[in-house]
């Protein structure tokens, strides 16, 4: 092998190193489009909004996001969520406000308030927020742009339907056994009324 070769081949070693995954080293990797425009953005906006007026971004059903969530009770009052995504990665914080095709983040709600933003697939959800009763537990998947993915024209997201409970009144102690020897227990008997 001529030296000319061994360095090509470590240059793109190393630019394989620095570069790893689809950016590749080539004009684009770094700087964005060879052309110097930015990136068109993925999806068409709709008039639709959520609740707080962010525009919902239709993209197409066979390459569109997709989240399920799973709420399970956790031994001290709180709730475990999980979040099953496909072809969806959840951004870092500080990422560029612009959609890019399956990245974003994820928008907690509780009976359809927002709960939290969530950037990774697990949460521990206070019991306080899921108080007695049926509650609907909703993740909404949204672009780095604060647009929500959308398919047909309706929001990517799941909602699970959970039941908190009670804590269950202890049960009252037994009377100590100098009462029931006073007390015994026997059915009531009539008291004729005096004449």
């Amino acid at each position: 092998m001529s030296s000319w070769t061994r360095g090509s081949l470590a240059a793109l070693a190393v630019c394989a190193l620095l570069f790893a995954g689809p950016a590749g080293c080539g004009p684009e990797a770094a700087h964005g489009p060879a052309d110097g425009k930015p990136a068109e953005p993925v999806g068409k906006l709709l008039d639709h909004t959520d609740e707080e007026g962010r525009h919902y971004r239709e993209v197409n059903g066979k390459t569109a996001p997709e989240v399920r969530v799973e709420v399970r009770p956790a031994a001290d009052g709180d709730w475990g969520v999980r979040l099953v995504v496909r072809r969806f990665r959840f951004s870092p914080a500080g990422a560029a406000a612009r959609a890019t095709a399956g990245r974003g983040l994820a928008h907690l709600l509780v009976d359809g308030r927002l709960v939290v933003r969530l950037r990774a697939p697990e949460y521990r959800l206070p019991g306080r927020l899921v108080p007695h009763g049926t509650h609907h537990v909703t993740v909404r998947l949204y672009a780095d742009d604060g647009t929500v993915w959308a398919v047909a024209g309706n929001p990517v997201q799941s909602t699970a339907d959970v039941t908190a409970s009670s804590p269950e009144p202890p049960e009252p102690p037994e009377p100590p056994e100098s009462f029931r020897a006073a007390f015994p227990k026997e059915s009531p008997q009539a008291v004729s009324p005096r004449s």
